[in-house]
């Protein structure tokens, strides 16, 4: 392989693979991100929702806070039958949900993505694969119709539901159509909607809005009695009798600049990982928009990755720490699938006792904290928490929150050096090149290393005698070697 036998060939330009190849050339890895499509963000965004969980990634980048001000905070959440969830309530400094448009997000990281030095190969459309032992090898066709290879270590496909690498290594993607004949507009409105988020069903109709701050609001809706196929016609009219149903009124639509009917799937490949070809986003696992957490689900996708991927192409990780992707995330995506999917059918329930259940449910989280709280963790991100070995320490595998740390830092800004961090008591000391020390600001007695990705990879409330040591922690997390 030459001088590929340490680099990675990302698929797909969109937020995840834009936040995994930034994070792989951040930590020295040569990366080339191949997108079909020519240079330039689209202003098309399907995603308008930023969570808690991905800004804290972002702000362990260096890029949440600037994404922070861009968008516009919700701090309640309007689910189905007067159902809100409070967001002032999550344990994170991003204690709300962002409106802000897909494309915002996808500039920031493709900034800080080139300024890592990664190279980009655009009108770049991939045809197939091969692997080998040592590498993998991938057939493109260059914008001219020329074709030509690519070659890297491994590959990852962040290509989206119809993923070309996902069908080279010849995974299904089983699933179905949920909803059919959503429409889509991107129009100006001559009445301004009383909230930043404007969202309703009655009856058969459903109808979302939602500002690009561009002047451009996008429509979403959903007409059960109109089930048309994608290509059917599409007039703004539509849109505006099925707005009208939901919302009441259709608040004076006009100067439609875009305008699509699609079908919502909810699928999943069976594996995440074959051989040296690895999925992320929606080239893994596609959902109902419900909720807002299929850009979220990917951005963390491509967190989990992109420290064990460095790890093993610099040669500090064993190849097995892959497994651990597939192993922690895939539970997510099929999570995700299932409550973005009951959110869809809890708000468009029709016979008598589906509204029951719907009421029933919407009753216990409102009266129920747990619930509440299950619920605002799994919408949020902020709730995901990975498998941890038998024995292990009650905070191990679950998300570490921005604690503050002595000398006036956070545990994010700590983490943008992209290393795990171990927090110690103040007055302790432990000398490893493999990890970054950092002390409480409190006077907290616990010992605890954070993986690069903010999740607890080790704790102790029992120091050792002496102090820690290097052989308190595991001898390896994974196939990463701690040692």
């Amino acid at each position: 392989m030459n001088g590929t036998a340490h680099s990675v060939i990302v698929v797909g330009s969109g937020p995840t693979g834009l936040l995994l190849a930034g994070d792989l050339a951040a930590a020295g890895v040569p990366v080339t991100l191949v997108e079909k499509r020519p240079r330039g963000i689209s202003n098309l965004s399907r995603a308008f929702a930023v969570h808690a969980r991905t800004l804290e990634q972002l702000d362990a980048r260096g890029l949440g806070d600037e994404i922070d001000r861009l968008g516009r905070p919700l701090d309640r959440l309007r689910l189905f039958g007067g159902l809100t969830l409070d967001l002032t309530d999550l344990p994170s400094r991003f204690n709300h949900l962002l409106v802000l448009p897909q494309y915002e997000v996808e500039k920031a990281l493709e900034r800080r993505a080139v300024g890592a030095g990664v190279s980009f190969a655009y009108e770049t459309e991939v045809t197939g694969l091969v692997q080998g032992t040592d590498g993998v090898t991938v057939r493109v066709r260059h914008g001219d119709g020329a074709p030509g290879e690519l070659s890297a270590a491994y590959v990852v496909g962040a290509d989206g539901m119809r993923s070309a690498v996902r069908e080279a290594v010849g995974l299904p993607f089983p699933g179905r159509s949920v909803i059919r004949s959503v429409v889509l507009a991107d129009v100006r409105l001559a009445e301004r909607p009383e909230n930043l988020l404007t969202v309703n069903t009655v009856g058969d109709a459903f109808a979302f809005i939602a500002p690009f701050g561009d002047g451009y609001h996008r429509v979403i809706g959903w007409n059960r009695a109109h089930d048309v196929p994608d290509d059917a016609p599409l007039d703004l009219d539509e849109i505006r009798e099925i707005v009208r149903r939901a919302l009441g009124r259709d608040y004076g639509m006009h100067d439609a600049r875009w305008m699509s009917r699609f079908h919502s799937d909810e699928r999943q490949a069976p594996h995440y990982r074959v051989g040296r070809v690895l999925l992320a986003g929606d080239a893994a696992h596609v959902h109902t928009p419900a909720g807002g957490q299929g850009m979220n689900t990917g951005l963390q996708d491509a967190a989990n990755l992109s420290w064990k991927l460095a790890a093993v192409v610099t040669g500090r990780a064993r190849e097995t720490l892959l497994d651990s992707y597939e192993a922690e995330r895939h539970p997510v995506g099929r999570a995700v699938l299932r409550s973005s999917g009951g959110i869809v059918r809890m708000a468009m329930a029709k016979r008598p006792w589906t509204r029951a259940a719907r009421a029933v449910f919407t009753g216990v989280l409102g009266r129920v904290r747990p619930a509440r709280t299950r619920a605002l963790g799994q919408v949020t991100g902020i709730g995901v928490r990975y498998p941890a070995p038998r024995g292990s320490h009650a905070l191990t595998g679950r998300r570490v929150p921005d604690v503050r740390l002595d000398g006036g830092t956070r545990l994010y800004e700590a983490l943008r050096a992209g290393e795990f961090v171990l927090i110690l008591p103040q007055g302790e000391t432990y000398k490893n090149d493999a990890v970054r020390i950092a002390h409480w600001a409190s006077g907290r007695r616990t010992a605890l290393l954070v993986r690069p990705d903010g999740y607890a990879a080790w704790a102790t409330d029992a120091l050792p005698e002496g102090g820690v040591n290097s052989t308190d922690f595991p001898r390896e997390f994974a196939g990463y070697s701690l040692r």
